[in-house]
């Protein structure tokens, strides 16, 4: 069977990285820029700041992928199951052959999304406490400084300078940020913070309003932010939320101190009546005159009335002073007596007192001590006796056991170089030298001398030398 002819083919063949990126340049140049809505799905926070995530409908997906610059910049942070509307572009990844969009721009696909994504995170925080009535703290009575942050311009700072203006006079600290739009939650996070870093007693604010005028859910979105949240809830200055009118709620009046309906109500929460206290300071000093008045009224007629009930001082002293009369005259008379008793006393006992008593006494004392002497005498001689016979025996004692003793009968102690003394020959060693101690001198030797070589003797007995 005959083979069939190769039909010639002159197209170039694509290796696989030449035909992935064509694929990829022809996908950027033909949607270069779509506007994409799906649900997000798979959100993948990377550790470069990256954000990976998952568009889907209920008939397809696309991977999406948000660069860490952009990332950054976005408004609302994609949550699994919220529904957006994103704008990019559509590229490829020629490592697996995928293609994916690159996210520009990210923002909810409605305001039941916005909503979704507000209670969830209301939910979290509410979790962690911060919504808690307990950590909410009082607002000063009389503010010094008041710090607002608002707008600059429109008509929310002119009422709440107005109002304060009206009230108390105090100083305020305005601090500008813009109060919508993608850096609003930022800069309002940086005015926060910032009041909190300055010193005390310098333009620190006692309370702080965090305020804006009405709008759309979208326009007050940026009060929603959880970082705007937890700076609100971490300041240490008492914060008095005044975003929207009074129907508009949003995430940071669950967090602050106070929240205020309006911006002039935030005012007036800040800020004491000036005339209100003065009228109740001179209220309060007008009832406290009456009452003094009364109170020292009340004391009189009391210390009047317990007057009436006491003597007269000259009938309370008049009994005291007759005694005193009727004692002075007999104490003339008494010490007088009391002298002349005494008198007749000390001659009485004169006449019982002479030398020669204490001569006597004196003389009886030293014959009872001459007599005792006598008899103390021979009773010392015969102890003394007996302690120098004790000390005599204990000297015959002691040369008993003295080891020179043995030396006198014709012993001898032997002793090492190091001066110990050797108490068995199987402690010596053969041409070991040791010194001889006898009653009158000592003298040296070595052990086995005859049973040593002649050259190891003379060596032993120049090791010798002087030490003897």
């Amino acid at each position: 069977m005959a083979e069939a002819p190769q039909v010639a083919d002159n197209a170039p063949p694509y290796s696989v990285s030449e035909l992935a990126f064509a694929l990829k340049r022809t996908l950027e140049d033909a949607y270069g820029f779509v506007r994409l809505r799906g649900e997000v799905s798979k959100v993948t926070r990377h550790s470069s700041g990256h954000i990976y995530l998952t568009l889907k409908d209920d008939k397809a997906a696309i991977d999406g992928v948000v660069w860490r610059t952009t990332a950054q910049r976005l408004s609302y942070q994609p949550e699994h199951g919220l529904e957006v509307i994103v704008t990019g572009r559509i590229t490829t990844y020629p490592a697996s052959s995928k293609y994916q969009i690159v996210i520009d721009t990210l923002e909810p696909a409605g305001v039941g999304a916005l909503l979704a994504q507000l209670e969830r995170l209301k939910a979290k925080l509410a979790a962690e406490g911060l919504f808690a009535p307990e950590r909410r703290r009082a607002l000063p009575s009389m503010p010094a400084v008041v710090g607002v942050i608002t707008s600059p311009t429109g008509a929310v700072i002119r009422d709440i300078l107005h109002r304060i203006r009206d009230r108390w006079p105090c100083r305020v600290v305005v601090w500008p940020v813009v109060v919508q739009g993608d850096v609003a939650a930022a800069q309002v996070i940086a005015a926060i913070q910032g009041f909190n870093a300055m010193a005390a007693g310098g333009p620190r604010p006692d309370v702080l309003i965090v305020a804006r005028g009405g709008g759309s859910i979208e326009d007050l979105w940026a009060f929603n932010d959880e970082a705007l949240a937890r700076a609100a809830a971490a300041s240490t200055i008492p914060l008095i939320s005044a975003v929207g009118h009074e129907t508009d709620t949003t995430l940071i009046d669950f967090v602050s101190d106070r929240r205020a309906p309006t911006p002039s109500a935030a005012a007036e929460m800040a800020t004491p009546v000036l005339a209100e206290l003065k009228a109740a300071v001179a209220d309060h000093e007008r009832r406290l005159s009456r009452f003094a008045a009364r109170f020292l009224d009340e004391r009189r007629h009391r210390l009047a009335a317990a007057a009436r009930g006491l003597p007269r001082p000259a009938d309370v002293l008049a009994l005291a002073q007759q005694r005193y009369d009727l004692s002075a005259n007999r104490l003339g008379a008494a010490l007088a007596r009391n002298a002349a008793v005494h008198e007749r006393e000390l001659v009485r006992v004169a006449t019982r007192l002479s030398p020669a008593l204490l001569v006597r006494r004196r003389t009886v004392m030293a014959e009872q001590l001459a007599a005792s002497a006598k008899r103390l005498r021979p009773a010392g001689d015969r102890r003394l006796a007996r302690a120098a016979e004790t000390l005599e025996s204990l000297d015959k004692l002691r040369e008993a056991f003295s080891p020179k003793g043995p030396l006198k009968r014709g012993f001898a102690l032997v002793h090492r170089r190091d001066g110990s003394l050797i108490r068995r020959a199987r402690a010596l060693s053969s041409g070991e030298v040791v010194r001889i101690e006898f009653d009158d001198a000592s003298r040296g030797a070595i052990v086995d001398a005859d049973a040593l070589p002649t050259r190891r003797r003379a060596a032993a007995s120049s090791d010798q030398g002087d030490l003897f």
